[in-house]
């Protein structure tokens, strides 16, 4: 039987075992079914709940590391755990480890991963008036982690045929366009496990929302607003807010239908707070920065028009503003790649390390700079500052592999190369990986 070479990394595994061990990367599921604990019905379930936790804590902070990471301001950060988990206290699964935080992004989002992890971004923070609002938000995602939505639209993917862990994530290994930059950062599969709802999923969260945040001494109205809110911005603002509307969607009858629970069903609950003079003190440093963050939005909506130049303007007006924006900084890095400008791009990267030295996404942009001006070493450091900060993305390993190939170290890029593929065997990289380790001899 075919070997790796002896004293490898790899030393006794055959190309059979090899193939075997990488396609075992994915957890295990048992096909049944399960009680839901919101209804008390039978509902289609291929998820324990201790494999939501997992694949929760594997995933999520990936995803909040997408959106540049918690928020900066850690007393705004505070209260919305705060807020949340005085809801949470309140719920029909009680015993789920919860966790709240705001994230810098600036489009309008939140989001919860199944095992309970939830975010909300800087955008719709922004656009929220009063905590019962801020709690509607909450109270929503909470429904959707209660009645084991993401859990259940992962059961029907998987029945579907669409694989949720372990996703075959392409990115070119050569000259990077803007759209390769963005995809491939963080992608370990998060996005995908946040669940695109269904009708029927909203408006049982919508419910479970508005219950939980009444019990927990919130008027109704909030959510009510919350959601006028978000409607008439996908009039003023559609780019802004077209991600959450494609995971959540939004219709008339959503809205009828709180507005109607909150007038009848909780009419003996009016008088409850809203809470309002309480959100604008907590969000006063986050609103002061409104001009900036819009400007940031901005430049987001013209690089994804391919708009780079634009993009610039109105990420340097935003960064003229504040300055130490982690999430402005790293925007930045990204359209100065995109116009072929490493070397600013590597420096705006670095000013984003000194400022949030915690967040992982500014290693990978420095990274990215450093390879494409072929300070190889650089690179490697990093990439391995990356991953001490965020294991787990298979594409950082690939670039780690890629760059030690460069330095003429085949060994370590080898083992890099070979750890990649143990999470990823599709796609252009995987094979370009995989060719290595057989062009060394690795493989024969």
């Amino acid at each position: 039987m075919e070997k790796f070479l002896s004293n490898s990394p790899f030393e006794g595994i055959t190309r059979r075992k090899f193939l075997w061990l990488t396609g075992m990367s994915a957890t295990g599921i048992v096909l049944g079914c399960a009680t839901n604990p919101v209804t008390g019905k039978s509902q289609l379930m291929l998820m324990s709940e201790s494999q939501e936790i997992q694949v929760d804590r594997e995933h999520s902070p990936h995803q909040f590391s997408m959106d540049y990471g918690e928020l900066q301001d850690k007393q705004l950060n505070s209260y919305i755990k705060e807020v949340g988990g005085k809801i949470a206290a309140n719920t029909h699964r009680r015993n789920m480890p919860y966790s709240f935080r705001g994230v810098n992004a600036t489009y309008v989002n939140a989001y919860a991963f199944p095992g309970g992890s939830i975010a909300a971004t800087r955008g719709i923070l922004l656009n929220i008036e009063s905590e019962a609002e801020l709690a509607g938000l909450l109270g929503h995602e909470l429904g959707h982690v209660n009645a084991r939505h993401s859990a259940e639209q992962m059961s029907k993917a998987v029945l579907s045929q669409v694989v949720v862990g372990g996703l075959a994530i392409y990115a070119r290994t050569k000259d990077s366009t803007y759209g390769d930059i963005v995809s491939a950062v963080g992608m370990v599969g998060a996005s995908a496990l946040l669940a695109k709802y269904s009708r029927d999923n909203e408006r049982e969260a919508d419910a479970l929302g508005m219950e939980y945040m009444v019990t927990s001494g919130y008027n109704p109205k909030g959510l009510v607003d919350l959601m006028d809110m978000l409607k008439h911005m996908s009039k003023e603002k559609p780019s802004a807010i077209e991600t959450m509307f494609a995971s959540h969607p939004m219709s008339d009858e959503r809205y009828e239908t709180a507005e109607m629970r909150a007038s009848n069903d909780y009419r003996h609950v009016q008088n409850l707070p809203m809470f309002k003079e309480r959100y604008m003190d907590e969000t006063a440093r986050l609103r002061a920065a409104r001009s900036a963050i819009e400007e940031l939005q901005k430049g987001e909506s013209a690089m994804s028009k391919k708009k780079y130049t634009q993009a610039e303007q109105h990420y340097k007006e935003a960064l003229r503003q504040i300055p130490d924006d982690y999430a402005g900084l790293v925007m930045m890095s990204k359209c100065q790649m995109a116009l072929n400008r490493p070397e600013e791009a590597r420096l705006y990267a670095d000013k984003a390390k000194a400022v949030y030295p915690k967040e992982a996404q500014a290693f990978y942009m420095s990274g990215l700079a450093n390879m494409k001006t072929a300070r190889f070493g650089a690179a490697v450091e990093n990439f391995d500052g990356y991953e001490r900060l965020l294991p787990g993305n298979p594409n950082i390993i690939f670039y780690k592999g890629l760059v030690l190939e460069k330095t003429g170290d085949s060994r370590s890029s080898a083992a890099a190369y070979y750890r990649y593929l143990q999470t990823v065997q599709q796609g252009d990289q995987a094979k370009y990986a995989y060719q290595r380790l057989v062009r060394w001899g690795y493989l024969k």
